[in-house]
């Protein structure tokens, strides 16, 4: 059993060493050689394709890097996994978009909006996941 000054002894250097790994933790996230963003490849279509993903509440159904809802699929990688033409042709649909029993609105983007989506999803897409290269929904059925 530790006497009083020997626990506040052993608390006040747990503490210590705890805060120093905090920081240099930090510190070495923050270096540029650990940089994970890609953030370098941020252009103007990107960026409009995320000004409409957040102005249509694409997240409210869909998730991206494991943010978002659980209604409609996960959209991390979704330019691999479907293609351009296809995820183009979703977002220009004149009609909902219904696969699986779902109806995703029908938005009938142009095709200069379609493209910033795209370009979106691509930048999204090469993100650095550590590993997590399939991101996929807790409701998602395997086939």
């Amino acid at each position: 059993m530790l006497s009083k000054s020997q626990a506040r002894a052993f608390f006040l250097g747990g503490t210590v060493v705890t805060f120093l790994v905090f920081i240099g933790l930090t510190i070495y996230s923050f270096m540029p050689k650990n940089d994970q963003t890609y953030h370098d490849k941020i252009d103007a279509k990107v960026i409009r394709g995320k000004e409409i993903w957040e102005s249509n509440n694409c997240m409210g159904c869909h998730t991206i890097l494991g943010e978002g809802g659980y209604y409609a699929p996960e959209l991390t990688k979704v330019i691999e996994r479907r293609g351009e033409g296809y995820v183009k042709a979703v977002l220009q649909s004149p009609v909902p978009w219904g696969p699986k029993g779902r109806k995703m609105v029908k938005y009938e983007m142009n095709d200069a909006d379609a493209e910033a989506m795209i370009a979106y999803f691509k930048w999204i897409g090469n993100i650095d996941l550590n590993g997590f290269d399939r991101v996929v929904s807790p409701l998602a059925k395997e086939e």
